[in-house]
C-alpha cells in the first residue's frame, strides 16, 4: 500500500513540472502564461516560442505520463493505471505552477503509449490509432482543441474493440471526459467558428 500511494504521489509531481513554463523562462525569459492563450501545453508553447519548442514540450509533456507508468511497473504494477491518471491530473493542476496548467493533451497520448508498452505488446494499436486518427482530424480542421477531443475520444472504442480490460477501457473514458472538461471554452468558440487555427498546414480541406 506505501508503494502504491508513493507512486501516485510521485507521478502527480512528476506531471506538475511545467515544461512550457520551464523553458519560456529559462530560455527566452518569457512567462506564457501571459501571451497567446496563456495555456502551459504544448501548443500554446508553440505559438509563443516556435514550433520546435511547441513539439520539444508535447514529447517532454507526453514523456511524464510514460515514466509515472514505468516506474509503477517497477515498484506497484497494480498502480500503474493510476500512476498514468494521477500525472493528467498533475499536468493540469500543477502544485509547481499556481494549480494552472495545461489540458492534458500530449499527457494522455502517454498514457495511451504507457498502456501499450507495460499492459501487453500487442496494444501498441492503443497509441497508433488514435494518433493517427488526431492527425487526421487536425489535416482536415486544423483545429489542435477539436481534433485532440476525437483522436482522444477513438481510444475509448479501440481500447473496447482490441480487448483491452475493462479497468483500463473506463479509465481512457474517464481521461477523455476530463479532457473535454478541460475544453469546454474551446468547444464555445468552436460552436462560434472563432477557435483558432493552425497556419504552418496552411487553410483545411474545406476551405481551399
Amino acid at each position: 500500500m506505501l508503494n502504491f500511494i508513493s507512486v501516485i504521489i510521485l507521478s502527480y509531481l512528476f506531471g506538475s513540472i511545467p515544461w512550457s513554463l520551464v523553458i519560456g523562462k529559462v530560455f527566452f525569459h518569457k512567462d506564457i502564461r501571459t501571451e497567446g492563450s496563456g495555456n502551459l501545453g504544448g501548443t500554446n508553447a508553440g505559438r509563443v516560442l516556435g514550433k520546435k519548442v511547441g513539439i520539444t514540450v508535447i514529447i517532454l509533456d507526453a514523456l511524464k505520463a510514460f515514466f509515472s507508468m514505468l516506474l509503477a511497473s517497477y515498484i506497484a504494477k497494480d498502480a500503474m493505471i493510476y500512476a498514468g491518471l494521477a500525472c493528467c491530473i498533475g499536468h493540469c493542476f500543477p502544485i509547481f505552477a499556481q494549480f494552472k496548467g495545461g489540458k492534458a493533451v500530449a499527457t494522455s497520448f502517454g498514457f495511451f503509449l504507457g498502456i501499450a508498452t507495460f499492459t501487453n505488446h500487442q496494444y501498441f494499436l492503443q497509441f497508433f490509432l488514435p494518433l493517427l486518427v488526431f492527425l487526421v482530424s487536425l489535416y482536415l480542421c486544423r483545429m489542435v482543441s477539436l481534433s485532440s477531443m476525437i483522436g482522444l475520444g477513438s481510444g475509448i472504442l479501440i481500447s473496447f474493440f482490441i480487448g483491452n480490460p475493462p479497468s483500463i477501457t473506463l479509465s481512457i473514458l474517464v481521461l477523455w471526459l476530463f479532457v473535454v472538461y478541460r475544453h469546454r471554452a474551446n468547444i464555445e468558440r468552436i460552436q462560434n467558428g472563432t477557435e483558432s487555427k493552425i497556419k504552418w498546414m496552411g487553410k483545411s480541406l474545406w476551405e481551399k
